[in-house]
C-alpha cells in the first residue's frame, strides 16, 4: 500500500476531480515509480482537457492527459495512439489509461513544439532550421494519410462541415460583432457554405487529422515529428490537413514558401499513391477552400473562446485568420459572394490588403 500522496500546487476545478486523480494515481504500477510531488503544469487546451508533467524516481518524466469526461472522450485518442504507433508514426504511447474518469498516462515527447521554434527562425530569417521541419511534418501528413484506416473514423460529411460554419456565424458575426444578416445576406451565406459543402465532399476521403497545425507537432530531434491532439480524427478530403500546415492559425507564410511546400507535397502523395488531384491547379483550389473553411470555422472558436470562456488571448490571431479567408474569398469568383459579407466585418482589411507577415 503506498503512503499518502502529497498535495501538489495544481489548481483543481474542483475538489472530486482532484481526488479521482490522487486515487486513480495510487494505483497505478509501483514499478513505475512516479512521485506525485513532481507534478506540475505542461500545457493548457483550448478545450477542457489540460496536460500536466509528472516525474519518475530516475528523472524520467511522462505527460497526464485529465480530459473531464462529461466534455471528453479519451477512447478515440488510445485507439488512434496505438494504430499510429503500429504504422511508424511518432505519438505519445498510452501507458496507462482511466477510460471513464478521462486520466491517461502518456510517454512524453519532450516540451518543443514546432511553434516557437519556427517562430524564432522565422524572425530571425533562419531558413535552415524551417525547412527540414516543415518537410518532416510533410513527410509524416503522407504517411498518417497513407497508413491510417479511415474507415474506423467518423465522416466528415455535409452536416459537419455545416455545424462548423455555423460558429463563425455565431459566435463571430453576431457574438463579436453584434451583426444580424439580412435576408440578402442570408443568402450570400448559404450560398458560400454549399460552395465550401461541395468542395470538401467532391475530394477524396482519407484519414484526416483535422487539427494538423505547428502547436501539434513536436520536435523530435532526427525522428519525424511527434503528432500530438489527433482524437478528433475524422474522413474527410484529402486536402485540409495540408491547409491546416501551410496556413496556420498562429504563424504565416509568404504564399511563395506555401507553395513550395504544397507541390512538394503533391509530389510525394502522388508517388506514394495517393488519391491527389493530378492537376496542380485544381489540387491548390481545393487547398484553399479548405483552408477558407477551417479559417472561418476557427474565426468563430477564437470568439467563443472569448466570450464563452474567458479566454480572450485567442482573439489576437482573428487578424491573421479574416486576411486568409479574405485573400481566398477575392481569388476565386464562386467566393464573391463571401468577400461582401467579410467585407461587412473587416472591410478596411479588404481595401488596404491587409498582409499576412
Amino acid at each position: 500500500m503506498r503512503a499518502a500522496l502529497p498535495m501538489t500546487t495544481i489548481a483543481w476545478p474542483n475538489p472530486q476531480r482532484r481526488d479521482a486523480f490522487q486515487s486513480w494515481l495510487k494505483q497505478l504500477p509501483t514499478e513505475l515509480s512516479l512521485q506525485p510531488a513532481s507534478l506540475r503544469e505542461a500545457n493548457a487546451d483550448a478545450s477542457s482537457r489540460r496536460y500536466l508533467r509528472l516525474d519518475d524516481a530516475a528523472g524520467r518524466s511522462y505527460i497526464v492527459m485529465d480530459a473531464p469526461p462529461e466534455s471528453n472522450d479519451v477512447r478515440p485518442f488510445v485507439r488512434i495512439a496505438a494504430e499510429m504507433a503500429g504504422h511508424g508514426l511518432h505519438a505519445p504511447q498510452v501507458i496507462a489509461a482511466d477510460e471513464a474518469q478521462g486520466f491517461l498516462l502518456l510517454s512524453d515527447l519532450g516540451a518543443s513544439t514546432y511553434l516557437p521554434v519556427l517562430l524564432k527562425a522565422q524572425a530571425e530569417g533562419d531558413s535552415a532550421s524551417i525547412q527540414p521541419l516543415m518537410r518532416a511534418a510533410s513527410q509524416a501528413l503522407v504517411q498518417w494519410q497513407l497508413q491510417m484506416d479511415a474507415r474506423l473514423l467518423p465522416v466528415y460529411d455535409e452536416a459537419f462541415v455545416r455545424r462548423e460554419l455555423q460558429i463563425f456565424a455565431e459566435w463571430c458575426v453576431q457574438k463579436e460583432y453584434g451583426q444580424q444578416w439580412n435576408e440578402i445576406q442570408l443568402k450570400w451565406w448559404e450560398h458560400s457554405c454549399q460552395v465550401l459543402v461541395q468542395n470538401m465532399l467532391e475530394q477524396p476521403q482519407v484519414a484526416m487529422h483535422r487539427d494538423y497545425m505547428v502547436r501539434n507537432l513536436m520536435v523530435c530531434g532526427e525522428q519525424s515529428p511527434g503528432i500530438l491532439d489527433f482524437q478528433d480524427a475524422v474522413r474527410g478530403p484529402i486536402a485540409y490537413d495540408l491547409a491546416s500546415l501551410l496556413r496556420d492559425a498562429f504563424i504565416s507564410w509568404d504564399e511563395e514558401q506555401e507553395l513550395d511546400w504544397a507541390i512538394r507535397y503533391w509530389e510525394q502523395a502522388r508517388k506514394a499513391g495517393l488519391p491527389v488531384n493530378e492537376d496542380f491547379g485544381e489540387f491548390w483550389r481545393q487547398v484553399e477552400w479548405c483552408g477558407l473553411q477551417r479559417h472561418l470555422k476557427i474565426l468563430g472558436l477564437f470568439c467563443r473562446l472569448k466570450h464563452r470562456d474567458g479566454k480572450p488571448r485567442y482573439a489576437e490571431d482573428l487578424p491573421r485568420l479574416f486576411a486568409y479567408a479574405i485573400k481566398v474569398s477575392t481569388r476565386y469568383v464562386q467566393l464573391s459572394p463571401l468577400t461582401h459579407l467579410l467585407q461587412d466585418l473587416q472591410g478596411g482589411m479588404v481595401d488596404t490588403g491587409f498582409t499576412l507577415r
